[in-house]
């Protein structure tokens, strides 16, 4: 039976390292994780949808890709991840600014900034439900969809390996420049499951320098930390916000925390709860005077991380000048992040 809209897609479990050979069924394969949004595209006579990872139509945000699949000669069911490339590199705002538009203006946008799938599943062909098949049959079906010209642009074959070097390169961070943030490992045996988390993810990781510029909670007992770095106007931009702290961390930073004087860069100044969200974060500003060694993954945007970091340490050697600038890229990462190794 042909499958209907929507569908819950298979889902990856976060590691911090790659795991051994035999972690999933079969052995595993490593494939590149872009940094996009995740999408399902029905390419059938009686139906063409793209559909975002939640279940929403995505279609009249991305008319070039609706187009395309209109386009197919065979009916097939996609699994894969949508992308903005830019300037030499995966775009996420770009993305995220195409799919706000609908009608004339969505059109407009599919011409300045065409939108790709990166395909790594074929859910669906010709009528025949393929979720049951594994990982190894549906992927040799996909390449072989791209060898026989039957997809080609905007629908790109993602990058696979079964070599544990070449899926260790991918997680270096300088592939965060172009928009790779790390690799999904998949069981060569493996069906496809919907909703399960039977699939791993690893992002690459940086490690970086920032000031201390506030903290959620109270400087008695900070929860979240939150970080910045000057511009070349000396005014302090927010880069990241950190995970939760441990309890010794607490204490730890409740002894070197300066409360902030009325002066302080952030003073009145509001930050979204979440990225991507209305909401409010209630925080204090605190002295910026503290430089946080912290672990991030690659995906920046106007040079904020998008996802919450990981405080490491106070960096007590350094002085808060010697914090790098805030460069308002999201292009490229700074020279002075390291690769994180563990």
């Amino acid at each position: 039976m042909p499958l209907t809209p929507p569908i819950d897609p298979m889902l990856a479990e976060a590691r911090w390292q790659l795991p051994p050979a035999n972690a999933l069924p079969g052995g595993i394969v490593a494939e590149q994780k872009p940094d996009g949004f995740r999408a399902i595209v029905f390419a059938r006579r009686d139906l063409v949808m793209v559909q975002s990872r939640q279940g929403a139509d995505l279609s009249r945000a991305f008319p070039d890709i609706a187009r395309a699949a209109r386009a197919l000669g065979d009916s097939l069911v996609l699994d894969g991840e949508l992308v903005v490339p830019h300037q030499g590199r995966l775009d996420f705002a770009a993305l995220q600014s195409r799919a706000r538009h609908r009608g004339r203006s969505a059109e407009e946008a599919a011409v300045a900034d065409p939108a790709y799938l990166i395909t790594f599943d074929v859910l669906e062909s010709d009528g025949t439900n393929l979720m049951s098949l594994p990982y190894r049959d549906r992927r040799a079906r996909l390449e072989s969809l791209f060898a026989t010209g039957v997809l080609n642009a905007p629908f790109t074959l993602c990058p696979a390996t079964a070599d544990r070097a070449t899926a260790q390169d991918w997680l270096n961070p300088a592939w965060g420049n172009a928009g790779i943030e790390g690799v999904v490992l998949k069981g060569l045996n493996q069906s496809c499951l919907p909703r399960k988390r039977a699939w791993i993810k690893v992002r690459a990781r940086v490690t970086a320098e920032a000031l201390i510029g506030g903290v959620t909670g109270s400087l008695t007992g900070p929860l979240s930390l939150l970080l910045g770095r000057y511009d070349a106007s000396d005014d302090l931009r927010l880069v990241a916000r950190t995970t939760s702290l441990a309890a010794s961390v607490r204490r730890e930073l409740a002894e070197h925390l300066t409360p902030a004087t009325a002066d302080h860069p952030w003073a009145g100044r509001r930050f979204s709860a979440a990225w991507g969200t209305r909401g409010e974060l209630t925080y204090r500003p605190v002295k910026p005077e503290l430089v946080a060694e912290f672990i991030a993954d690659t995906a920046l945007d106007a040079g904020r991380y998008r996802h919450p970091v990981r405080f490491m340490r106070i960096r007590t050697e350094m002085h808060p000048m010697q914090v790098p600038r805030f460069e308002k890229l999201g292009e490229k990462l700074g020279q002075e992040i390291r690769p994180y190794s563990g």
